[in-house]
């Protein structure tokens, strides 16, 4: 056999599901570039009341505008996945994301930047269930939750990255400068995902896009079942609880650090990047985790549930005053209340029907933005009227401790 017979055969017989770690690779990418800004504005809290003197409670209605449009968005979202290729909705999506900021970079005060937020949430709708669900289709079980993690640890990662650059970005080139950055950013994160994505083998050109055949009403009742299905009242317990911790830690431990633990404004947002680069970590060793683990994915939900009110004691205590502790604490709480991501999308995709993981990751995800779209602001309002953090800790700690309880006893009683 020539060499270049040889090489047409190798050519021929090269496994075409190879390029499921490509696609891991501009998800995740895809994922870390669109959420960069938002995921950022916790570290530029200190930027962002100087420059537009706003009161905690404003701050954290930032957040939640990028978040608001999502509760209906993720549903659409979801729609769109069932019947179109990842590759368009995504990427449109994510093209959404950069030519908001771009303009919000131009948004001549607070309300203006609410705005340009509320349609950065809209096309970032499309990103987290787009791209959880080209990386469940491309992976097989023995894979999926490990996939599944590195994939969504690309939130944290693009939060680690903006919480890093984008204070100094602000310090130099002030404030409109970082949505000038995170813009650019979405938009790489857009070109890749239209350009690198394809569906996966097993499934025919000729199949993507398809639309479902049943009629309407048939549909419908076949997404009210779902509600009813008792993995879908863990999923979302569990995920609003854990949710909300997340946007605790991300906008208050700089802020906790500096006003409580006498930690400098620049080695806080530091500390709140090791915070970030935990859940990382966590979102890939928990969902590893939950490939090999005999009780299930949810039981390592669990574990992070545990894991998390344990932490959130901590900072309630004396001890959490001090910087040494604190620090650690948000380090712990980064890599469980991070990381129990990993593991629960793992779980939604597995918990669906057949052809309506989109729907059920688009219904999981905007039902987290409820606890999203609420709890900064919420917590904001609280360490605003009682001039301390402690209250929001133990919101935070009452919710998941009541998810963990509900939740456990119902994962009990499926056994």
């Amino acid at each position: 056999m020539t060499q270049q017979t040889a090489g047409r055969a190798g050519s021929q017989t090269r496994d075409p599901w190879r390029y499921r770690w490509i696609v891991l690779g501009i998800a995740t990418f895809t994922q870390a570039a669109s959420g960069f800004f938002v995921g950022g504005i916790g570290a530029l809290g200190v930027h962002l009341q100087r420059a537009l003197d706003l009161s905690l409670a404003q701050l954290g209605l930032l957040v939640s505008a990028a978040q608001l449009v999502p509760l209906a968005g993720l549903l659409v979202a979801g729609e769109l996945l069932d019947r179109y290729s990842e590759r368009w909705v995504v990427g449109i999506g994510a093209g959404v994301v950069a030519l908001a900021l771009g303009a919000g970079s131009l948004a001549p005060g607070y309300a203006a930047l609410l705005g340009a937020l509320l349609v950065v949430g809209a096309g970032y709708s499309t990103v987290q269930p787009g791209g959880s669900k080209s990386v469940a289709s491309w992976f097989d079980a023995s894979q999926r939750g490990f996939a599944m993690g590195i994939r969504q640890a690309g939130l944290p990662l693009g939060a680690a990255l903006a919480s890093a650059v984008l204070p100094l970005v602000a310090e130099e080139f002030g404030w409109r400068a970082t949505l000038l950055t995170g813009g650019f950013v979405a938009l790489l994160g857009a070109v890749l995902f239209m350009g690198c994505y394809r569906p996966p083998p097993a499934l025919p050109a000729s199949q993507q896009g398809k639309k479902p055949s049943d009629p309407l009403a048939a549909q419908l009742r076949a997404r009210l079942r779902m509600l009813r299905e008792p993995s879908t009242v863990k999923i979302m317990l569990s995920g609003t609880s854990l949710i909300s911790v997340q946007c605790g830690v991300g906008i208050l431990t700089v802020l906790h650090l500096h006003q409580v633990s006498s930690v400098g404004a620049g080695q806080a947002a530091l500390i709140l990047v090791v915070s970030q680069g935990a859940g990382v970590a966590g979102r890939i060793c928990l969902a590893a985790w939950s490939d090999r683990s005999r009780s299930g994915r949810y039981a390592i939900v669990l574990v992070c549930m545990v894991a998390v009110i344990a932490g959130l004691a901590v900072l309630m205590t004396p001890a959490g005053r001090t910087p040494v502790v604190a620090s650690g604490v948000f380090v712990w709480l980064g890599f469980f209340g991070f990381g129990w991501y990993g593991p629960w999308v793992a779980y939604v995709t597995e918990a669906a029907p057949p052809g309506k993981t989109g729907f059920a990751l688009g219904l999981s995800m905007s039902v987290n933005q409820i606890a999203i779209v609420t709890v900064p602001p919420t917590l904001g309002l609280l360490v605003d009227l009682t001039g301390s953090f402690t209250p929001a800790w133990a919101l935070l700690s009452l919710l998941t401790a009541v998810a963990l309880a509900v939740t456990a006893n119902a994962e009990r009683r499926t056994r």
